[in-house]
């Protein structure tokens, strides 16, 4: 990982420990306030000036204090902020702050988190408060400006910082959505195939055990073996999704072309004759459009079986001009409404996920049913022939 990814990494991780202790957030933020607002204390002070006593600095604190708090009540907070101020003035003779850095972190706390109703009542308190505290200390216009300014300023950032966070939340949800699609996807592209390759087998068992029991044989192999495939796709993606298993679960790699030959082995074993070539010295393709165009193609086949009641189907795969073309035909009986359903839909997204295209309709002379899709290949990855 570069400098940056780990620097921004580490930062999630600060991120995500102050959402999960927003208690020790706030008590460190007013720590970092209560020593801000000690340092006039501290620094030593000419003889015309006012003295730093101790009721002085412990009246000061009791401006900080109710910082801890600014999450759960923060107009009670700006309100006891706005009285422990007032008691200081006109109570004890204590050193200035250069900022009220209290009154700040109050308001923008206040913009960031509360109700519109909160935010306008913290206005209305603002412009009586701020010309009274100007008029206790200075009186001068420029304090006046400089306060309005600097109460404004923490009162947008806080409006910011709710606009980002909503964005946020927005962001988080469509990304939610977007994986509850692929995850869908991708468990209806498994179960679909192994499901309608099982059941073709299975029908045809009864028949092929009175007439030919090699080929029986051979059916209730192929239905094992589908279902054992099907198993272990779906243990592996429920293992990933399992939370906590990041590193436990097995990191079987996602199908891609080089599993196509597998898959039309399976469905020949079907008793679909399906015939499979490759044109143009088809790319090693990103993991992710790899696996896209194995999943289009296994859709397009278990469509075939569930629908067409072809004889047989054509795949192929032909590489140019940096785009890879799925094509995959049949001799059936061609499309019907309702036919495909959400495996056609899913064709298309994954197509759309890429940047590429997809279409459906009519096979050659309007006989059978043909699924072409169009997926972009990034340039610079290395030819290499995908086995027939």
């Amino acid at each position: 990982m570069d400098i940056r990814g780990d620097l921004r990494s580490r930062w999630e991780q600060v991120r995500g420990w102050g959402t999960a202790n927003p208690w020790a957030v706030d008590i460190g933020i007013a720590l970092l306030v209560q020593a801000a607002m000690t340092m006039p204390f501290v620094v030593p002070r000419g003889p015309e000036l006012e003295p730093a006593t101790w009721p002085a600095y412990g009246l000061t604190t009791l401006t900080v204090l109710p910082l801890v708090w600014r999450r759960r009540a923060p107009l009670a907070v700006l309100l006891a902020i706005l009285a422990a101020s007032a008691l200081y003035k006109l109570a004890v003779e204590g050193p200035g702050q250069p900022l009220p850095y209290t009154g700040l972190v109050s308001v923008y706390t206040i913009a960031a988190l509360s109700p519109a109703w909160q935010r306008l009542t913290t206005a209305a308190l603002l412009v009586v408060a701020v010309p009274a505290s100007v008029w206790l200390n200075t009186q001068s216009a420029r304090e006046l400006t400089f306060s309005l300014f600097v109460f404004g300023a923490a009162y947008v950032f806080g409006r910011l910082q709710d606009a980002r966070q909503r964005a946020h939340r927005v962001e988080a949800e469509q990304a939610a959505a977007r994986e509850r699609a692929r995850i869908a996807r991708e468990m209806h592209d498994i179960l679909s195939h192994a499901v309608s390759l099982m059941v073709v087998q299975a029908e045809a068992g009864p028949v092929a055990v009175r007439a030919a029991p090699a080929r029986a044989e051979a059916a209730f192999e192929a239905i094992s073996e589908t279902g054992r495939e099907a198993m272990a796709q779906l243990r592996h993606m429920l293992g990933v999704l399992r939370e906590g298993d990041e590193g436990t679960a097995p990191r079987r790699p996602q199908p891609d072309l080089a599993g196509i030959p597998d898959l039309v082995a399976r469905v020949r074993a079907g008793g679909l004759a399906v015939d499979y070539e490759t044109e143009g010295g088809v790319r090693a393709l990103p993991a992710a459009t790899g696996a896209s165009a194995y999943r289009v193609v296994q859709e397009a086949l278990t469509n075939v079986v569930k629908h067409a009641q072809a004889r047989r189907a054509d795949v192929r795969l032909a590489y140019a001009d940096g785009v890879l073309r799925v094509t995959v035909t049949d001799d059936g009986r061609g499309p019907r409404p309702g036919s495909g359903g959400h495996g056609l839909v899913g064709i298309r997204e994954r197509a759309a996920a890429h940047g590429g295209t997809a279409a459906m309709g009519p096979g050659p002379a309007g006989r059978g049913f043909e699924v072409r899709v169009r997926l972009p290949v990034p340039s610079g990855t290395e030819t290499a022939e995908a086995g027939r």
